[in-house]
């Protein structure tokens, strides 16, 4: 019992002596663990994890029970494995540091007639080539550009209209097999390729079109929509993730939540920075 109030009044101690830079640092650490966290769960690199707190586990006991061949053993495996890991993980620690960078920018836009019609429009012909079964991949241009992408089709530059992507995803016209782009609410290519994820751990369900999906959104903020030819399921992908069997309802709610700015919608950095400003104003008044 002595411990336990012994350990807790050096703990009250240490909280009662930190400072707002030691709030502010503890908070930076957390928000950082997390997101690499999160960057694990959405990568194939939960066994490497797993190994690599392991190989740090061995390291810290070598270390305490004075295993010197051991520790001297593993301490320069862990040298040379972080540089493996740079090397191995290049694609991976360039769309996290991607991400990161766009999180200091928007990524929506304000509501316009122009665009809240794209998104109808969008909808509608969504519901209706699921329907009749007829494959589909759309994709919303976000913060990232994707020209490169759009090279690799057809420049069409049209308003957006449920008749017109119905006609281009019909199964025998000449752009049904590529992906439309809508940009800045525009219908600005089609037929488009685009990179296939290298994730192998996806359901024997999905398609090239929902790799193909989630690829491009893997390597940008895109929002991409995915109508199955074989099921007629409506997908959405986003930030390497897949929604599934999505509905028309559904389907706008999640393209107005992540396309257009609402005026109370708040990025995650502002959700934090408020977060901070409210500890940082407690303690003061403290």
């Amino acid at each position: 019992m002595e411990v336990i109030q012994s350990a807790l009044s050096r703990g009250l101690n240490i909280m009662a002596a930190m400072g707002i830079a030691d709030i502010l640092d503890i908070l930076i650490v957390a928000y950082i663990i997390y997101r690499i966290i999160g960057f694990i769960r959405r990568t194939n690199s939960y066994n490497l994890a797993k190994g690599i707190i392991v190989l740090l586990v061995a390291l810290l006991l070598s270390y305490l029970f004075n295993l010197r061949m051991i520790y001297f053993l593993i301490s320069h495996a862990v040298e040379i494995g972080l540089l493996a890991l740079v090397v191995l993980f290049q694609p991976e620690l360039r769309r996290l540091l991607e991400r990161m960078g766009r999180s200091f920018s928007a990524t929506r836009t304000s509501s316009t007639p122009e665009m809240e019609t794209a998104i109808a429009e969008t909808v509608q012909a969504c519901v209706e080539m699921s329907a009749s079964r007829t494959g589909a991949l759309i994709i919303f241009q976000r913060s990232v550009s994707l020209t490169s992408i759009m090279a690799t089709g057809t420049v069409v530059n049209a308003d957006v209209s449920a008749e017109l992507l119905k006609n281009m995803f019909f199964n025998k016209a000449p752009l049904h097999d590529g992906a439309a782009i809508i940009r800045d609410a525009r219908l600005a290519a089609a037929g488009c390729v685009l990179p296939l994820t290298a994730q192998n751990n996806l359901s024997k369900e999905l398609g090239m079109r929902h790799r193909a999906g989630i690829g491009l959104s893997e390597q940008s903020d895109a929002l991409v929509i995915i109508v199955s030819e074989e099921s007629g399921a409506i997908s959405v992908a986003l930030d390497g993730a897949l929604k599934r069997h999505l509905n028309g309802k559904k389907l706008d709610e999640i393209l107005h939540k992540e396309l257009i700015v609402q005026e109370d919608s708040k990025s995650g950095w502002q959700r934090f920075a408020e977060g901070v400003k409210g500890i940082l104003k407690g303690k003061n008044h403290e």
